[in-house]
């Protein structure tokens, strides 16, 4: 069997370069990968090249241990392939993506439904042999069912009471008790990686910027390490730095966020309030950067759009360490409280086993045990030379996912004061042409956002233009793990269980 090309993060490799499989040896790879140690990140398909029929699958596994990602191909001249998900779980959202986006036939597949309930690139082609005429209608699809004395069905959104995205839930339930939440997305779908196909243009940026709107830097990031590596681009030391800030107040922020919003599902109201103007405090010392509290316009390609100088870098150290004090304060009283505990632990539990299983990322993994994080196990940028230790807990219920949150505020916060302490001299910038990307390459950009791995990968064509632009938010390997999470749970624990994940549904729904 012909052996995947093994990559760096953020680095381009050409097109030609990249195996391209027999299906059969391109299926071992990826059903074999967990028992090597790897993971699917990536599996998507892509257009062949003028002449030729049929679509390419491109897979990209990571590697953890080497910090290495495996990329390989294969061409589907069908409209169908036996599917991989009975033996490798991870890939079962990605083989209903490509049914749906491609028009082939995952056969086998346990749970063959629509992602985001959009009609297939290739006219003519539907899995699910749905007429031209007949547009896909969003939540609109058979939903599992148990029967039996007393069950009955309980659906939630999309439309919700409080202020968050929309997403349809269902539940399968005897009283109280859960025995099945399935989960349909789509009603945030803006046909983003499609608009980025023919790139970069002018609004590249922006799309980049609002893939999914708390996490500007994270996705920026990936974006740009994409475009630095297309066009040779070497970012200046003090740049990157800055982007390593940039990243962990994404992260403070967001964390400080989640835990405050925990807090307020179990009436715990001193952590709620406060954390609810601490989250503010962090976005605050990112605007003290760029203007923005979310991060708009920071990361550039070829470095940052802002620099700080010593007496920003002052008071920013500060008004961190006030927040972290704050912070410190609010999550004590609240992990050490005994009802906060009765209602944290032991509630929403995905064990070890189904984390690796599914190929669960960020927050989700770590609080099952998993060693998963990508500013460790694929360091770019400025993590390449300071280690932020990774934060793990193993019980993988709502307690271990806010108890990694803390953690890693307090060791993102150690990290911050480092680098503003200690802030590299130079350049923040340097010219990046996006007009002059390399022809017929392929990049993988990893990044760990706050949520977890976000994957980029492009293709470019014959004249440097994306080809493909393929986007893997955390939440899109996530998901499922919350239905994992409410298994043979409480329904009333639906709210507490879903915080404690908080995932992204445009990021999901791109």
């Amino acid at each position: 069997m012909t052996a995947l090309l093994s990559v760096r993060s953020g680095k381009a490799v050409e097109r030609d370069a990249i195996p391209r499989l027999e299906f059969e040896d391109f299926r071992r790879a990826i059903v074999e990968a967990p028992s090597r140690r790897e993971r699917v990140a990536a599996l998507f398909g892509t257009p062949l090249q003028a002449r030729e029929e049929g679509v390419e699958l491109v897979v990209v596994l990571a590697f953890d241990e080497e910090g290495l990602i495996k990329v390989g191909s294969t061409v589907l001249s069908g409209d169908a392939f036996p599917s991989m998900t009975a033996e490798c779980p991870q890939v079962h959202l990605f083989e209903r993506e490509i049914a749906e986006q491609w028009g082939v036939v995952p056969e086998g597949h346990p749970w063959l439904k629509p992602v985001r309930f959009v009609r297939s690139q290739r006219p003519g082609h539907d899995a699910w042999n749905r007429p031209e005429s007949e547009a896909p209608v969003v939540g609109v699809m058979p939903f599992y069912r148990v029967e039996g004395e007393e069950v009955h069905e309980v659906a939630v959104g999309p439309v919700h009471a409080g202020v968050i995205e929309p997403g349809h839930f269902r539940f399968q339930c005897h009283g109280e008790h859960v025995f099945h939440l399935e989960i349909s997305l789509g009603y945030q779908h803006r046909g983003v990686e499609r608009a980025l196909v023919g790139g970069p243009t002018k609004r590249t940026i922006p799309y980049m910027e609002t893939l999914s709107g708390d996490t500007t830097v994270g996705h920026m990031t990936a974006y740009c390490q994409v475009l630095e590596a297309l066009s040779g681009c070497r970012v200046p030391v003090r740049a990157h730095a800055l982007r390593g800030i940039a990243l962990e107040l994404e992260r403070l922020a967001n964390h400080t966020g989640d835990l405050g919003a925990l807090a307020n599902d179990v009436g715990f109201l001193p952590t709620a309030s406060y954390c609810g103007r601490l989250r503010g405090d962090f976005l605050n010392l990112t605007a003290m950067i760029c203007g923005s509290r979310f991060g708009r316009s920071l990361v550039r390609p070829g470095g940052v759009g802002f620099d700080v100088d010593a007496d920003r870098c002052r008071l920013m150290l500060e008004r961190l360490q006030t927040a972290l004090r704050d912070t410190k304060s609010a999550v004590e009283l609240l992990l050490e409280s005994a009802s906060v505990g009765a209602r944290f632990e032991g509630t929403g539990v995905v064990s070890q086993e189904v984390a690796q299983a599914l190929g669960l990322v960020g927050v989700a993994a770590r609080a099952c045990g998993l060693e998963r994080d990508v500013r460790h196990d694929h360091p770019s940028g400025v993590f390449r030379l300071a280690h932020i230790p990774i934060s793990v807990w193993h019980t993988g219920d709502v307690f271990a996912r806010a108890y990694i949150r803390w953690l890693e505020i307090e060791r993102s916060c150690a990290f911050i004061g480092e680098q503003l302490r200690a802030l590299p001299t130079g350049k923040t910038r340097v010219p990046c042409e996006s007009k002059t990307l390399a022809s017929n390459r392929l990049c993988v950009s990893l990044v760990e956002g706050w949520r977890g791995e976000i994957c980029h990968v492009a293709l470019t064509d014959d004249e440097g233009k994306f080809s493909t632009y393929k986007v893997i938010d955390p939440s899109f390997h996530n998901w499922f793990g919350l239905s994992m999470a409410l298994r043979d749970g409480q329904i009333s624990d639906f709210p507490l269980c879903n915080k404690s994940f908080n995932l992204s549904y445009c990021g999901h729904d791109l």
